[in-house]
């Protein structure tokens, strides 16, 4: 029999468990990037959901770490870009398949909604919709330089005035600016890892005309409105913030393609609220909505008429950056299979050693 004490420790313990569980069912755990909960925009979904919103703020890797180390707990939505979903999920299993009957559908542009649909697809099961969008291309000083590819990063006229990351990216764009199709490849390893070595050469190659590699922000902008810099290969928003105090310098879509990139919504594998995370979608996919996210991150919303709601600054710069034909060429970049980042990764390796 249990003494008096133990029913007091017992009673009390389990009072705390259901205020814990009360706590739960009423705050949204959100794992999200840097600009996509604007302080206004979470306050509104409170004011009419009743949820509460705890925003971390994370990348691509660190989603993934942190859902990995818990076996997809301790948040209740996060926002992983769509060719981030399908490997992590087959791998480390930390998402739970999406209830598309819970999704105003309506709210979403069609094709994005099914594109994303297609590549967070795993077992016949959907893990992700589509939200914040956006592109990496060249940033050009048009009065110094005439650079219309990745290419032209490697051309002499551009010798010592150039920066580009060490990353995945640089090597996907760079093929196809050679005529290739990397992300076909990805089913063959074998065939990837040549076409990785080939570019890994060219970029080698083009080190003379680097005048630094970069990671942050800060010293690329600086380097391309001091004038160090006449040519980047960089995301469109860093692009059209620099045109707005130099109309001179332009975010352009290279002739082989803009690569494109979606930042999606997925629900964690042992998310305790998933409620609040479905009406957190369908709250920000309204236009309204969807306008000001965008706005707070600088990029475009796959929310169905969102664009005209948006800042007039920002469309134009949109416009002018892609013309039909440019959005039309735009490289989705699909889900990653398991082993593709180890080929680049020493391929990058090669190149960073090189002298």
């Amino acid at each position: 029999m249990k003494s008096p004490l133990s029913k007091i420790v017992l009673a009390t313990l389990m009072l705390a468990a259901g205020a814990a569980q009360a706590q739960d069912s009423k705050t949204l755990r959100l794992l999200t990037w840097g600009g996509y909960a604007p302080k206004d925009v979470v306050e509104q979904f409170t004011k009419e959901t009743g949820f509460k919103v705890e925003v971390t703020n994370s990348n691509n890797e660190e989603m993934i770490s942190k859902l990995r180390a818990t076996a997809g707990a301790g948040f209740d939505l996060a926002q992983p870009s769509q060719d981030r979903i399908a490997g992590p999920q087959t791998e480390f299993k930390i998402y739970k398949p999406l209830d598309l009957s819970k999704i105003k559908a309506d709210l979403f542009i069609p094709s994005m909604l099914d594109a994303t649909k297609k590549n967070t697809t795993v077992g016949g099961k959907v893990y992700g919709l589509p939200h914040i969008w956006g592109t990496d291309g060249l940033v050009v000083n048009t009065k110094t330089s005439k650079a219309t590819d990745y290419a032209d990063l490697c051309a002499a006229e551009n010798a010592g005035k150039v920066s580009m990351r060490l990353k995945r990216p640089t090597l996907i764009a760079m093929a196809f600016a050679s005529g290739k199709d990397p992300f076909a490849l990805y089913g063959d390893a074998k065939a990837y890892s040549a076409l990785m070595d080939d570019m890994g050469k060219k970029l080698t190659e083009c080190k003379k005309n680097v005048k630094f590699y970069w990671d942050g922000k800060d010293q690329l902008l600086a380097g391309i409105r001091s004038g160090e810099l006449t040519t980047a290969m960089m995301w469109d928003t860093g692009g059209w913030e620099l045109n707005k105090a130099n109309p001179d310098v332009k975010f352009i879509a290279p002739k082989s393609g803009a690569l494109g990139w979606v930042d999606t919504f997925a629900i964690p594998a042992k998310g305790r609220n998933d409620a609040a995370a479905y009406a957190w979608i369908n709250f920000n996919m309204r236009p309204e909505i969807a306008a000001k996210v965008a706005s707070s991150a600088g990029n475009f919303t796959a929310s169905q008429g969102a664009d005209q709601m948006m800042d007039p600054v920002l469309k134009k710069q949109f416009a002018d950056s892609f013309p039909e034909a440019a959005l039309k060429n735009i490289k989705w970049y699909p889900a990653v299979p398991a082993g593709i980042e180890d080929i680049e990764g020493r391929v990058l390796d090669r190149v960073k050693a090189a002298q």
